[in-house]
C-alpha cells in the first residue's frame, strides 16, 4: 500500500491532463502487473530463468508508468482475416489469424498495427477472447529485448481497445535458450520509441 501511496503522489502532480481517478487505476492496475510478472519470473515452475538467475531474482527492471503510453485505440475487427504461420525463434511456426487492427496516435505520429488469435490457444477455457500484439520499435536492441515485445489484450466489446503499453513485457527467449518466441510482423514495427513496460539487458539473464 505504501508503494501505491508513494507512486500516486510523485506522479499525479506530473500528469495534470490525466484525471486523478484514472492515474489512480493506472498506478493500481500496473503495480498489479508488475506483482504478477514479477511472481512468475520468481516461480520455479513458470520462470523463464535460469536457477542461478532466479536465486538471484528480485524484479524486473520498468520503464517509469507513463500516461502517454495508455492508449485508446480505435479497433477495427478483419472479418474473414487471412490465416499465417508466424515465424518464431526457431523452426516452429504456430497458426495465427489476422484478428483486426489498431489504429492510434501517439507522439503526433498515426498509427496503425495488426491484432492476432492463436487458432490452437483460442479453444482453450479461459482463452476464447485472447487477442496476441507482438511488435517492435526503436529501443529494440537498447533498453529492450532486440527481438522485440508482447503485449497481451482481450476483444473488445465496443471499437474502442485500450493498449497499455506500460505493460508491454519480453518473450521468455529473452531470458534462456530452448523457448519458441514469436517474431513480430514487419507490419507491427512502431517507427517510434516505446518507452513504457518491461526493459532489458544483458544482465537478466
Amino acid at each position: 500500500m505504501l508503494k501505491l501511496i508513494n507512486y500516486i503522489l510523485f506522479f499525479s502532480l506530473t500528469f495534470s491532463s490525466f484525471s486523478q481517478k484514472k492515474w489512480n487505476f493506472l498506478i493500481a492496475d500496473n503495480l498489479q502487473f508488475r506483482d504478477e510478472i514479477n511472481a512468475q519470473y520468481k516461480d520455479s515452475v513458470h520462470s523463464p530463468l535460469t536457477k542461478a538467475a532466479r536465486d538471484q531474482f528480485t524484479t524486473l527492471p520498468f520503464f517509469s508508468i507513463d500516461t502517454n503510453y495508455y492508449i485508446r485505440a480505435k479497433f477495427v475487427k478483419i472479418e474473414k482475416g487471412r490465416v499465417i504461420k508466424m515465424k518464431t525463434s526457431t523452426s516452429r511456426k504456430p497458426t495465427y489469424r489476422v484478428y483486426g487492427k489498431a489504429i492510434f496516435t501517439l507522439r503526433d505520429t498515426n498509427h496503425e498495427i495488426l491484432l492476432y488469435q492463436n487458432i490452437e490457444l483460442v479453444k482453450k477455457e479461459g482463452f476464447e477472447d485472447f487477442l496476441f500484439f507482438p511488435f517492435n520499435d526503436f529501443t529494440n536492441g537498447g533498453e529492450t529485448y532486440g527481438g522485440g515485445r508482447y503485449l497481451d489484450l482481450k476483444i473488445p466489446q465496443n471499437d474502442e481497445l485500450i493498449l497499455d503499453f506500460n505493460k508491454a513485457y519480453n518473450p521468455y527467449c529473452a531470458y534462456t535458450d530452448g523457448y519458441s518466441c514469436p517474431i513480430p510482423p514487419k507490419e507491427n514495427s512502431l517507427q517510434t520509441y516505446i518507452k513504457a513496460g518491461v526493459k532489458y539487458s544483458d544482465k537478466d539473464h
